[in-house]
């Protein structure tokens, strides 16, 4: 049985992530900052827990020990929004956004590089945003794009084992719970700007993951799952 540590995996698209696997018959672990959120998921799935703190490398190095008789895949969801214009920028979230997206998974590549199975892969998260400026998306625009660059040369540097980015679009995960009685028009606003005519559902997202973690000769390479938002004419 393979096994895949889903980081993020606590909630959202992360959760329905961990929940495929499990289903697709996967020894699933899942990793979040908040271990009790982690092992409440796991327990619902039927998998196990780790905390894996993208922010704290310490807890990267403890989960690979924690791990070290193998891991198959991993997949890091993690983020840390800071939706703001240039002049408003707060260096310490700046510098937590960079680390969720891009600081973070390097650092998980180098703890778990020496346990990853050969036939193995890892799976990273970018966002459609990375190719569609505006206003207040510098931050998640400048980190998502990165993650593309950041697949590529882990997919050299670790090979054979693959990486490869998922790029979602705006998608009905449940993050956007949030926003209470906006979160409809904002996914309506998302399905009008997709070629597909519709916002994402999670499904969509994870059945791009599961793809990857088979597709045994992708690597390097950024999925984009968005309807077709980036080829959309404003």
């Amino acid at each position: 049985m393979e096994r895949i540590l889903v980081i993020g995996g606590a909630r959202a698209l992360g959760a329905a992530i961990a929940r495929r696997a499990v289903k697709d018959g996967f020894e699933v672990v899942v990793g979040a900052r908040d271990l009790a959120a982690a092992e409440e998921t796991a327990a619902e799935i039927g998998a196990t827990a780790v905390r894996c703190d993208l922010q704290d490398e310490s807890t990267l190095a403890a989960a690979a020990e924690r791990l070290r008789d193998g891991v198959d895949h991993i997949v890091t969801t993690g983020s840390a929004p800071h939706d703001v214009r240039a002049g408003e920028l707060d260096r310490d979230r700046l510098v937590a956004a960079f680390t969720a997206k891009v600081l973070g998974p390097m650092l998980v590549a180098k703890h778990f590089a020496p346990i990853l199975r050969p036939t193995g892969s890892m799976v990273l998260f970018s966002g459609v945003v990375g190719w569609r400026p505006g206003p207040g998306s510098l931050v998640k625009g400048v980190t998502n794009g990165a993650v593309e660059y950041a697949a590529r040369h882990l997919a050299a540097d670790l090979a054979p084992v693959r990486v490869n980015a998922v790029s979602p679009g705006v998608v009905d995960s449940g993050a956007w719970d949030r926003l209470g009685d906006r979160k409809s028009a904002l996914l309506g606003k998302s399905a009008a700007g997709t070629l597909a005519g519709r916002h994402g559902e999670s499904d969509d997202v994870v059945d791009a993951v599961m793809w990857l973690l088979g597709a045994g000769f992708v690597s390097g390479e950024t999925i984009h799952v968005e309807g077709g938002a980036r080829h959309k004419l404003a």
